[in-house]
Order: C-alpha cells, then sequence, then structure tokens
C-alpha cells in the first residue's frame, strides 16, 4: 500500500484507558514513517470523519501523547452514532469515502464496542465497491465486556478495580452504622445485558459473609420473593446488607427493572434508576433504612484507580491495530488471548470485524452461583487477573495531571456542508 494519512476516532461511552489505546496507536504509527504520513482524530468519533472536522494529531508534542495513557475519559471526542446499512444511508457512506479521499487517509483505526466494530466493518467492504479500499481495523473498548472472541474488553479491569474498591469501602461505612440507622446499601452498576460489572464487586469479599452480600445480574430474571428473603436473611446474619445491582436487572416477562422508556443514538433502551426503585421495594415490604448509590459516569472515569494489567491491555491493541494495519491486515479486531497456566499471562490475537459487530458475550452461567445471587470459584479466578497492579497518574498540587491536547483542526477541502 502507498504512503497513507491514518484516520483515529473513538466511539461509545468512554473508559479510563481509552485514551491508552489512542496512545498506543499514534506513537506506534509514528514509527512506520515509511507507511503512515499524518494521523488525524476526528473530533467527536465517526462524526468528525461525517462532517470532515479532523484533528491533526501531528501538531501534538510526543510528551502530550504520552501523557494520553493516564488520561481518562476521549480525548478526542466520542459518539453514539450507529452507520445503518448501506441500502439505508448510502449517502454517509459516500460521504466518508470523499473525506477519506480528500485527506488521502488510506487506514482507519475505530476504536470502541460491537456497534463500532459493525462500523469499521461496514466501511472496509463498502470502501472497495466504491473504488476507494481503506484498511479499517477495529480496536476493542467497552467497560461492559461483552465484545466476543477477545478474553477481556480493555475498559473493564479498571471499571472493575473501581467496583470492588467503592464496594468495600461503602461497605465498612454501613458496617459502622447498621446498629443505629442504615441497614441497606445498594450500589447500581453498568450493565445492559450483561452482568460483568456487577460480578466484580464480589471481589470485595475476603471472606465468607463479607460483603456483598447480594448481586443482581442482567442474566438472571430477577426473583421478587426470594430477593427479599435473602435481603432478610443477611440483615438477620451480618445486620445489614449490601447489594450490588445491574442496571439491566429484568423482570419475569423480559422488560427491565428500570426501564426509563426512551432510547439511546444507538436504539437501545435508556436505563438508570432500578438501585431506588429496588430501595423503595426493600423499604415498603421490609422497612428496612436504606441508602443507594448510581456509580454511573464515576465507574467508567476513575483514572485514578485504574488496574495496570487493563492499562496495559489497552495499549497493546492499539499498538497491534497499526502492526495489522502495516501487515495488510484488513477488517480485524485484535483480541486479548489468555494463556493458559496458573500465573496470569496474555497475549494479542485478532478476530474477523465481520463476526465481532454486533455480537454480545454474556456470562457464562456456570459463573453465577446457583441461586442467581452471587459468583462462582470459577468467575474470580477470571476476574481477579484483570484489577491486578496499580497505575497511579502522576500528581500535581494533589490533583492528577492529565493530557491537554491543541486540538489543531486540519483545513477543510471539501465545498460540500454535511449534517448528521
Amino acid at each position: 500500500m502507498a504512503k497513507k494519512n491514518a484516520f483515529y476516532a473513538q466511539s461509545g461511552g468512554v473508559t479510563a484507558v481509552i485514551n491508552a489505546s489512542a496512545c498506543g496507536v499514534i506513537e506506534t504509527a509514528r514509527t512506520y514513517p515509511d507507511h503512515i504520513n499524518k494521523i488525524y482524530a476526528g473530533h467527536n468519533g465517526i462524526i468528525g470523519a461525517l462532517t470532515e472536522d479532523l484533528i491533526d494529531i501531528s501538531q501534538e508534542s510526543p510528551a502530550t501523547i504520552a501523557a494520553l495513557r493516564h488520561t481518562p475519559g476521549g480525548a478526542f471526542g466520542s459518539c453514539r452514532y450507529k452507520l445503518r446499512s448501506f441500502e439505508e444511508n448510502q449517502r454517509e457512506y459516500e460521504r466518508l469515502v470523499q473525506v477519506f479521499r480528500a485527506h488521502d487517509i488510506g487506514y482507519f483505526f475505530y476504536n470502541g464496542g460491537g456497534d463500532s466494530q459493525d462500523t469499521a466493518h461496514k466501511v472496509s467492504q463498502i470502501s472497495q465497491t466504491m473504488g476507494y479500499p481503506i484498511t479499517c481495523i477495529g480496536i476493542p473498548k467497552t467497560v461492559d465486556n461483552d465484545l466476543p472472541f477477545t478474553d477481556c474488553s480493555p475498559g473493564f479491569g479498571s471499571v472493575a478495580k473501581y467496583i470492588a474498591v467503592s464496594t468495600q469501602e461503602a461497605s465498612l461505612d454501613l458496617a459502622s452504622m447498621c446498629e443505629t440507622s442504615t441497614k441497606i446499601f445498594i450500589m447500581e452498576v453498568m450493565g445492559r445485558h450483561a452482568g460483568w460489572i456487577a460480578a466484580s464487586g464480589a471481589l470485595a469479599r475476603r471472606e465468607a459473609g463479607d460483603p456483598p452480600h447480594i448481586i443482581v445480574f442482567p442474566e438472571i430474571v430477577f426473583d421478587r420473593p426470594a430477593f427479599l428473603d435473602k435481603v432478610k436473611q443477611s440483615v438477620k446474619n451480618h445486620g445489614y446488607c449490601v447489594i450490588v445491582i445491574s442496571e439491566g436487572a429484568r423482570n419475569p416477562d423480559g422488560t427491565f427493572l428500570a426501564d426509563s422508556g426512551g432510547k439511546d443514538a444507538f436504539g437501545h433502551t435508556q436505563l438508570g434508576g432500578v438501585a431506588p426503585f429496588v430501595a423503595n421495594m426493600i423499604k415498603s415490604e421490609l422497612g428496612y433504612k436504606y441508602h443507594w448509590a448510581v456509580a454511573d459516569y464515576l465507574q467508567r472515569a476513575a483514572r485514578h484507580v485504574a488496574s495496570a494489567t487493563d492499562v496495559e491491555h489497552a495499549y497493546a491493541v492499539g499498538k497491534a491495530a497499526v502492526e495489522f494495519a502495516i501487515a495488510g491486515k484488513n477488517a480485524v479486531m485484535p483480541t486479548i488471548v489468555r494463556n493458559p497456566g496458573e500465573a496470569y499471562s496474555w497475549t494479542i490475537g485478532e478476530a474477523d470485524l465481520a463476526a465481532v459487530a454486533n455480537v454480545e458475550q454474556m456470562m457464562p452461567r456456570d459463573y453465577i452461583s446457583d441461586c442467581g445471587f452471587d459468583i462462582t470459584a470459577a468467575c474470580r479466578d477470571y476476574l481477579l487477573p484483570l484489577i491486578q497492579g496499580e497505575a497511579p497518574p502522576p500528581y500535581e498540587n494533589g490533583i492528577p495531571v492529565v493530557a491537554r491536547l491543541k486540538k489543531i483542526k486540519v483545513e477543510k477541502v471539501l465545498n460540500s456542508h454535511f449534517s448528521v
């Protein structure tokens, strides 16, 4: 392939380590000057490509790019924007190819979850038929840990560590006050269909009887009587009850306990509020005083308590994406491959985007206890290595230092305006 420019974009909900993947992409691309000329980033993800709103990364210093490794959020802006099929919206694909051609872009690195891998796959295929082939490599990212073919998804290990630490700390607070005050604490975590984040709360437990006492998974139908019985028994045995519940907890009819009635940009049901819903249920049925918290953005933005393993994973898949492209691979995604053996180790593999796109990897049933409210030993063995190690950011005046990008825009060359 002739020397071309590269385009990198972030998509979907960001993580504590997505910028580490960006760092891996940019630092690695800069080592291949014979193949890659300039590196551009989409301002606000794929929308930046559609609107020709490109950031010239070549204007950023090596020190600034290195600082991305310890900076949370999406440094270049992310988006929730799903490209429909070519038949449904041909104009978007024509526009992408038009912009890529105008800026001599031959490499497309898309950093996101299942919907994003779908977009990268579509662009790789349609660009061929439109006469301007683009090398498209997907880069895995999702706190939900629901991408297939990879042992884990970069972003998950850090949110798992945050939830485990937060569960432990809140539990100690609750235990201090339960005799005369609050007896119930509920932590609501992300996870629409997959309960990996909720499961990670169990890592706070050191001994039998330690909190959390109940975990509610999306994969298991919510059994109200059994749940209330378990809450009552926990208070009887321990004096208090700590609950970690996934936002995607479901009723027997398949509806969400906390369906707000709205839809997001990907067409997914808007969730939130399952913690107060369950808290009110406990209060009305059992009369216990409660407190609840929604981890929300905090869980995916907590770079200060990120897993070192997760940071390494995130950087490695960004690096591998560029190496795959230079090697002539197309329409693939780097994966994390767990090596066999007691000591945790891993390597980089790959998966076809066609197989990854729009597929969700749920928790295996044998990772959830028979009662449906806890994890098994096998699940704990899987989760523990992913939260290992600390990678604290540098601090200044007591606050973490983050990357400050110039975000210099590339001059537009197309006369036409495109709205999304």
